[in-house]
């Protein structure tokens, strides 16, 4: 008799975490289980609390755990690896079964539970194989539940019908009812299934039950309820690994190998999902959009037909994002699906279009809006115009000018200015569409343009591209295909189609207006799956557009999703990063839009890991701080030298430190390297720039990164925000203040949320008022 083993996705965490030579004897049992389930050595014996779980020894002091699945029609019986474990924790108390909701199979450890919240269920656990060598115990009886606790339970206003039809496993349901505190809950979970886990803590961390209900049981809720007796249609349900000779290598590759494969099964659902037009995903920092977004790459790339183009687009706002992005695709497909993707930044996609579209020599040099600004001050000097400020005109242009394709004076007195603040006059109006075209004029003269007006002209390019398609396929569709060539060869559109069938975009929320026109163009709107875009408003950190998809002709009305648990951040670092963007003090509510006319919010963000609470330091001098840093930053360093086994290990790239601005990175790896000894790399929109060990780089540089441990450094008053840049705004403009002082709240948001395992943020003088000191 032979027997084909699966390994439960639980199993596969505990056994990258087990000794090496523990994992050797996994894949020796593995391989005589296979060519004999019942070989005499492997001791297997079924559990008394569970018939259906099996215990066969791995190797002294460890057991599988093992539920049989099927049976084929050759006689080939096959299992599931459920658990593997040191024999002391193999209790009688183990269960399996199949969850209503889901119809996966889920295995449910009471081992891990808390004592008290099993003293108070009145549970006993029994250990399934006695110690032969402990002292024969003290017979006693079974302890008395504990009587009602001072605290009252964290999930009082739930009953256990609602926690069962929101699929919290049965097993679980009473416990859950009792616990007190978030650390009996994390017990509780620890050995949870993964939907009883996103659910509990999903009603800990106060989102209302319907929400719950939407955001994590519907995505994977089945269509009927499962039989929960058939474990061998639960089992194609359940993610598992097969067990092969290859099992291996994959183990051996640990977490790295777990991140390329897995998927929260809400994770899922939106990437094999088909839309019928354009969807979103959203949700807070280490909620996995980017990982979301890199398997929808996949999946819609398996579903390409034969060829050798370029048929799906990835794209995001920054070059070194798109650089992350293309090294991460790498490793989850193979080298012929990455061909069929073209992975670009959106302003290289720009770059792209105008070199089509603009003759050999006619080109214009593309500046950033700093230089524009410059430019236009020196105009109304030279003008001696005080009307308006140059910051001013030049949003005005940007966010409604270009950001609306506004063609004429008269289309620009019409013009919507939601956001803007003040309002304009007619005669204001005229002023500035005057004042704008003198400043585009002049820009016109001197050969150059900002990367506003590239945007906004590729767009008006696509867009025109897009009409030809449109128009060829009416007239093919009227004359039913009758002189089609000789009308393309006439009129040059025999090869014209549209650039894309599929585009992905990541870190949504900094796009500009003109960037969506152009990728809407790029992708036939009439057919399916042609837009999928990942980002989250509250971490918008370049431009303060309040975009509205649907008025650009991205309509997502009812096909976006919300991500609410990291991966990434613990909770200690989460809660005071969230205090930064929704302060519990603030007296006027802060807003973040969706991208859609509406507004977003992290309720319910949450995350299942735990860490040290993030330290705060304050300083006197900016010297101070450094030498504090130089400190921290040694510490660090000597700790990460060595793995947890005692082997040496190069620390470099698990730490950095993150400030405010270009010449604070100076300073700062200027100390380090000259005083401290830290060797350090700057990051640049290529990367990290040179081997040192430390990365060092503005908080701009750190969207999309992460590492183990780090420092915010110089987050005083006046520097988070730069006060000298706004406060004339506080009376002059308070819409736009606002604006700043959202901007820069996402700015340290962002560089908090970087930070994995430790946090610390520093300041010299006074603290920046968003900190929550």
């Amino acid at each position: 008799m032979t027997a084909r083993l699966s390994l439960y996705r639980k199993a596969e965490q505990e056994l990258y975490k087990l000794d090496r030579s523990v994992k050797a004897q996994f894949y020796d049992f593995c391989h005589n289980f296979r060519n004999n389930p019942n070989l005499p050595g492997l001791r297997k014996k079924q559990l008394k609390g569970d018939s259906r779980i099996h215990s066969a020894r791995v190797a002294e002091d460890y057991r599988a755990l093992l539920t049989k699945t099927g049976v084929d029609t050759d006689g080939t019986e096959s299992w599931l690896v459920i658990a593997v474990r040191h024999r002391r924790d193999v209790y009688e108390e183990l269960q399996v079964a199949v969850n209503r909701v889901t119809g996966e199979i889920e295995f449910v450890d009471l081992a891990v539970v808390g004592d008290s919240a099993l003293r108070r269920a009145g549970i006993t656990l029994t250990p399934a194989e006695p110690d032969p060598n402990a002292p024969t115990p003290t017979p006693r009886p079974a302890p008395e539940p504990e009587p009602e606790p001072a605290a009252p339970p964290l999930l009082a206003a739930y009953r256990a019908e609602q926690l069962r039809d929101l699929g919290v496993a049965e097993q679980l349901i009473e416990l859950a009812l009792t616990v007190t505190t978030s650390a009996e809950l994390d017990q509780l979970v620890e050995g949870a299934p993964l939907l009883s886990k996103d659910v509990l803590y999903g009603l800990a961390a106060g989102m209302d039950i319907d929400d719950v209900r939407k955001e994590i049981t519907a995505p994977v809720e089945l269509d009927q309820r499962p039989d929960p007796d058939d474990f061998a249609t639960a089992l194609a349900r359940t993610k598992v690994t097969t067990v092969d000779d290859a099992v291996r290598a994959a183990i051996e590759e640990g977490d790295f190998r777990a991140w390329k494969v897995f998927l929260h099964p809400t994770q899922e659902r939106i990437v094999h999902r088909h839309y019928e037009g354009p969807a979103r995903v959203s949700g807070g920092p280490g909620t996995g959009k980017t990982i979301v977004a890199l398997h929808r790459v996949k999946h819609l790339a398996e579903q390409l037909p034969p060829g050798h183009n370029k048929p799906i687009l990835l794209t995001s706002f920054t070059k070194n994002l798109t650089t992350d992005l293309r090294l991460r695709l790498a490793s989850l497909v193979g080298p012929d699906l990455l061909a069929r993707v073209d992975i670009a930044h959106v302003d290289q996609l720009v770059g792209r279009v105008l070199g089509e579209n603009t003759a050999p020599g006619r080109g214009r040099q593309r500046v950033y809006d700093t230089v524009a600004l410059g430019e236009m001050r020196q105009m109304l000097a030279e003008l001696d115009d005080r009307r308006f400020e140059p910051e001013f005109l030049i949003e005005e242009w940007e966010q409604v000018i270009l950001g609306q394709s506004i063609p004429t004076r008269s289309d620009y007195f019409k013009a919507r200015r939601a956001g803007r603040g003040r309002g304009l006059t007619r005669p204001e109006r005229a002023h500035i569409w005057k004042l704008i075209d003198q400043f585009t004029a002049r820009l016109d003269k001197l050969g150059i343009e900002t990367w506003g007006q590239a945007a906004e002209r590729a767009a008006r390019f696509e867009i025109e591209r897009a009409t030809k398609i449109k128009a060829r396929r009416e007239y093919k569709e009227e004359i039913g295909g009758k002189d089609l060539i000789h009308r393309d060869n006439s009129s040059g559109m025999r090869y014209l189609g549209y650039r894309y069938r599929h585009i992905i975009v990541d870190e949504a929320q900094d796009l500009r207006p003109a960037h969506w026109k152009m990728l809407r163009a790029m992708a036939d709107p009439d057919q399916p799956n042609d837009l999928f875009i990942a980002g989250d408003t509250h971490q918008r950190i370049y431009y303060d557009y309040q975009i509205a998809l649907g008025a650009l002709g991205i309509h997502i009305r009812g096909r976006s999703s919300r991500l609410t648990l990291s991966y990434r951040t613990t909770r200690e670092i989460l809660a005071e990063a969230l205090r930064v963007v929704d302060p519990t003090d603030n007296k006027q509510k802060i807003t973040f839009d969706d991208l859609d006319d509406g507004t977003d919010n992290l309720a319910g963000y949450r995350s299942v890991l735990h860490g040290p609470k993030p330290v705060f330091v304050p300083y006197r001098t900016w010297d101070d701080e450094l030498a504090g840093l130089a400190t921290t930053l040694t510490t660090w360093r000597d700790d990460l030298c060595t793995d947890e086994n005692g082997a040496p290990r190069d620390p470099s790239g698990h730490i950095a430190v993150c400030v405010a601005d270009r010449e604070m990175v100076s300073q700062t790896m200027y100390y380090l390297t000259t005083k401290a000894g830290i060797t350090c790399a700057e990051l640049t929109k290529e990367g990290p720039k040179g081997e040192g060990e430390v990365h060092v780089g503005t908080m701009h540089r750190f969207k999309g990164l992460e590492y183990q441990r780090l420092a915010v450094v110089g987050a005083s008053d006046g520097i988070i925000p730069r006060t000298s840049a706004i406060e004339r705004y506080r009376t002059e403009d308070p819409p736009r203040y606002e604006r700043e002082q959202r901007k820069a709240r996402s700015l340290l948001f962002v560089a908090s949320t970087r930070a994995r395992d430790a946090l610390t943020i520093s300041w010299h003088g006074n603290p920046s008022p968003y900190l929550p000191v």
